[in-house]
């Protein structure tokens, strides 16, 4: 068994940079005046015919003795990473979900070490996450969707001669599954914003939470924060919960078993269908599901589940780099054409879109306070296999910082407004039983339950910002316009369709113009409106055309 090639840690290998004596100094390879994010880069050199991506690892606790530039500087070098079978990539022995395969005589071992359906099915996060402009951590192409609970099957093959559940063609029940059924098709989402949307979710958890712990038994509560009703809780008179009108929240959030246990009302701001709690929950999923790398806090210290030879695949601390990376990711912005006709497309178009209602559920912004924009990690509501507090020192982040990549947002008398489009709701959008646009199966529910088999009809409210330039669009990335992507809307949704429906040509035009401004901005802006070229749009353009 194999631990890590190289497992010095990163200031052994800063430390080593330093000058020998004092000729050193002045030598043509001194590094006095090397930026530290390039001495960490120049210091992780793989030994000689090591062929691994991360040559080393934050041990942990170590991510405290770094600078935020140097942990940046690790977290993207793990997202980035093209992971080899020298370093823990691939997972012989596990599924995607980290449980044992089904058929442990088969591992996944060449020329089963890939598997586009049931993964493992990619390099490098990058690798999907990289629109636009190339971006570690942005959205992806329909080729980078990804084919979510695949994952809990060993070695997906269609071959209608196996037999055996969950190793290549029948799910849980012994049924034969199909492309079309195996798992549910998503498109890859980009990261950009996200720590402030952790960080929404989490104090609006906090308010939700709140109101329930303030409740006696008889006493029913509207569940509201930061304007977002999710719907009423109540309590019996023997204090036993009911959520059968709470509204917008995922099962495991509602899940209760008697008056002593409440339901946690977390919400879950990642994922399509509002499944993950946090950046670190995310990553540890991905890290496993998709390259086979193993994270130490959820496999534990020391062993090898995945039977690759590796224990220690991932520390605490290289986690918690990848997940900060992506917390501090710049927020997405708009952009405004200096063209009068389609400055003034834009402002009615915006002005339409919240006549019509679609800003009921795409909340325009949402208030962050209370030093909200200070990201911690690891996240207070994280569920079981992800780092807890107490287990390590927590990290702290300023989102507003402007040293981090830009654009930013600003606090002004003590709030932050987050302009996400998103309510981070639960909706049901579609039109029922064969509408194509319902997944086959559902994420909330134990594999092979009847509700899991049901299908899902629940999607998370998108948040649009950033999302014109990261095309395909809906769920499953198979629009190609934001037109079509309006126009699927049904189910709750299905008024402010109508409604859309019944505008004028020109209206309709108004509001996808507005929708075409909410992009991803270039590396290296500095504002959140832009013009065509890059240029900061003046703060008075929308003036001319309002009201």
């Amino acid at each position: 068994m194999h631990i890590r090639p190289v497992r010095a840690s990163v200031l052994v290998m800063l430390a080593s940079l330093a000058p020998a004596c004092d000729d050193a100094a002045t030598s043509p390879n001194s590094h006095e005046d090397t930026p530290p994010s390039v001495q960490l880069r120049s210091a992780a050199l793989p030994g000689i015919g090591q062929e691994v991506a991360v040559p080393v690892h934050l041990a942990d606790g170590e991510e405290h003795d770094i600078s935020l530039e140097q942990l940046l500087e690790h977290g993207k070098g793990l997202f980035t990473a093209v992971w080899t079978i020298q370093e823990g990539g691939g997972r012989p022995l596990t599924t995607g979900t980290g449980k044992p395969l089904a058929d442990p005589g088969s591992p996944l071992v060449f020329p089963r070490n890939f598997n586009r359906v049931s993964a493992p099915d990619a390099n490098s996060c990058a690798g999907c996450h990289n629109a636009p402009f190339g971006q570690a951590g942005g959205g992806g192409d329909i080729v980078a969707n990804v084919f979510v609970l695949g994952q809990r099957f060993d070695f997906a093959t269609f071959d209608g001669s196996d037999l055996l559940p969950l190793r290549g063609a029948v799910d849980e029940l012994g049924n034969p599954v199909r492309l079309q059924t195996i798992a549910n098709e998503r498109n890859t989402l980009g990261m950009f914003g996200s720590g402030y949307i952790e960080m929404l979710a989490r104090q609006m958890t906090a308010d939700l939470q709140a109101i329930r712990d303030d409740m006696a038994p008889g006493d029913s509560s509207v569940l509201v924060s930061k304007g977002v009703t999710f719907g009423t809780l109540s309590r019996a008179m023997d204090g036993s919960w009911d959520v059968s009108a709470v509204e917008g929240l995922r099962p495991a959030a509602l899940a209760t078993t008697g008056p002593a246990d409440p339901p946690s009302l977390v919400i879950a701001p990642f994922h399509q269908a509002g499944a993950v709690v946090s950046l670190r929950e995310f990553t540890n999923n991905a890290f496993n599901h998709h390259h086979g790398m193993q994270a130490t806090e959820r496999f534990g210290v020391g062993t090898d589940p995945d039977g690759d030879g590796f224990t220690d695949e991932l520390t605490v601390a290289d986690i918690t780099a990848a997940s900060v990376f992506q917390a501090t990711l710049p927020v997405p912005g708009r952009v405004i054409p200096d063209d009068p006709a389609i400055e003034e497309a834009i402002v009615d178009g915006e002005q339409l879109f919240d006549a019509i209602g679609c800003g009921d559920c795409h909340v325009p912004a949402l208030p962050l306070d209370a030093d909200g924009w200070e990201y911690v990690e690891p996240n207070p509501f994280n569920p079981a296999g992800n780092l807890q507090p107490g287990d390590a020192d927590p990290y702290l982040v300023d989102l507003n910082d402007k040293d981090l990549p830009r654009p930013r947002l600003e606090e002004k008398d003590g709030v932050v407004w987050v302009p996400a489009f998103t309510d981070l709701k639960l909706h049901d959008i579609t039109a029922g039983a064969g509408d194509p646009n319902r997944e086959p199966l559902n994420m909330q529910h134990p594999g092979g339950s009847p509700e899991f088999v049901a299908g899902n009809a629940h999607f998370l409210t998108r948040k649009l910002w950033g999302t014109a330039n990261e095309p395909p669009y809906y769920h499953h990335g198979k629009y190609t316009t934001l037109r079509q992507a309006v126009v699927a809307h049904d189910g709750e949704s299905l008024g402010s369709r109508l409604d859309y429906e019944a505008l004028t040509s020109h209206e309709q035009d108004c509001v996808i113009e507005f929708l075409k401004s909410l992009q991803v901005l270039p590396p290296g802006t500095k504002w959140l409106e832009v013009d065509e070229h890059g240029h900061k749009k003046s703060k008075n353009w929308r003036k001319p055309y309002l009201d």
